[in-house]
């Protein structure tokens, strides 16, 4: 089987985690976290080219802090798309506010500007796109409109990092960017998480917040939580950050490699993954769309050993939780994406072979 993700994980990172259990440092609960923490901050910053990074232990607690940094309370709106992971909204729920969720377009998952003008109210606080699949969000446009409604923009940045908008790093457009380092995605930790910004304030509160609201001592200051990145986790994500750069080369590799089998197949009923001249992919997942038969397609892949997985069904508003929380939720364009979409393996592991692999089996199916 082909796995959808699968971390590439070498000598480098096994050694480094090695040190870790040598030296006995497995974690801290220093405000400025340990050394291996403070290694990979300083390399993402450089990377995003951002004044901040702070590590977490996921991107689920990355999106949390972020909202309680600007005290997001009860009664607050936060906007966001329901087509996404459920750690999107989870956050917002546990932050204390409503999840407001807004419609995304077909032609590349992200959130439907239209769509967010309408959902707009006076308890809206932060809009939250999701650069879902690394697809850049239209993060201009929201960032006028939050402009326009003093409101604040946190970027669900945990599957884009290495993708650009406008030639700029996803996740550094807001008042904060989220990324995540969950094992699937494009660098890993196995957990973790973090959050770019360029607020001064805000890089100090998170501080706080991700240590029980501690400076000194146990001095709780604002409301925080256990959210630090332990030295085991800082030590994989630091050797992983040294090959950023050539995991996403392999990666477009076969995101190009794959689009041009399929490109003749588009007449068929398939509609790929295509960028734009201000968006640049980190091609995270190879996401494509099926006119009909999606779920039978994705069996006969699954049975030619292609880990074909849909991401995401249901969507959030569509899950029992979310069915109670935020009732009689309308997305045509979230509902339609759920039942249309597939996503195909191009992470580095994935070799030339089986790009052949995974071409002529999606062209078999459709056939058949």
């Amino acid at each position: 089987m082909i796995p959808i993700n699968k971390p590439w994980i070498g000598e480098e990172e096994k050694r480094e985690v090695a040190n870790v259990l040598e030296e006995n440092a497995l974690t801290t609960a220093a405000r400025d976290g340990g050394k291996r923490v403070r290694d990979f901050e300083s390399q993402m910053k450089n990377y995003l080219r951002i004044k901040h990074v702070l590590a977490v232990n996921s991107g689920t607690a990355a999106l949390h802090a972020a909202l309680l940094a600007l005290e997001i309370e009860q009664g607050d709106e936060v906007l966001l798309p329901s087509f996404t992971f459920v750690a999107t909204a989870n956050a917002v729920v546990a932050a204390g506010a409503k999840p407001v969720f807004v419609d995304v377009k077909k032609e590349d998952y992200t959130m439907d500007v239209s769509d967010l003008k309408k959902k707009i109210s006076k308890k809206s606080k932060v809009i939250m796109p999701v650069h879902l699949y690394g697809h850049p969000a239209d993060i201009d446009e929201m960032n006028e409109i939050a402009d326009k409604h003093s409101l604040e923009v946190v970027e669900d940045a945990c599957q884009s990092l290495g993708s650009t908008y406008k030639r700029k790093q996803t996740g550094t457009f807001g008042i904060m960017g989220c990324f995540s380092m969950y094992a699937s995605k494009v660098i890993t930790a196995g957990e973790g998480g973090a959050i770019a910004t360029n607020d001064d304030k805000i890089a100090d509160k998170i501080k706080m917040i991700r240590n029980h609201g501690m400076v000194e001592g146990y001095d709780t200051r604002v409301l925080g939580l256990n959210m630090r990145l332990p030295e085991l986790s800082a030590a994989v994500a630091k050797m992983q950050m040294q090959k950023l750069d050539k995991m996403l080369q392999l990666r477009r590799r076969n995101a190009e490699l794959l689009s041009k089998i399929l490109l003749p197949s588009a007449k068929n009923g398939i509609r790929i993954p295509q960028e734009t001249a201000d968006k640049k992919f980190n091609w995270y997942l190879y996401t494509v769309a099926f006119q009909k038969d999606r779920d039978k397609i994705k069996d006969r892949l699954v049975k030619s050993s292609v880990g074909a997985t849909v991401y995401y069904s249901p969507p959030a508003h569509k899950t029992p939780y979310y069915m109670k929380v935020a009732p009689r939720t309308s997305l045509p364009g979230t509902d339609w994406c759920a039942d249309h979409v597939l996503s195909l393996p191009v992470h580095p592991n994935v070799s030339e072979a089986d790009i052949d692999h995974i071409a002529s089996s999606v062209k078999a199916a459709l056939e058949n």
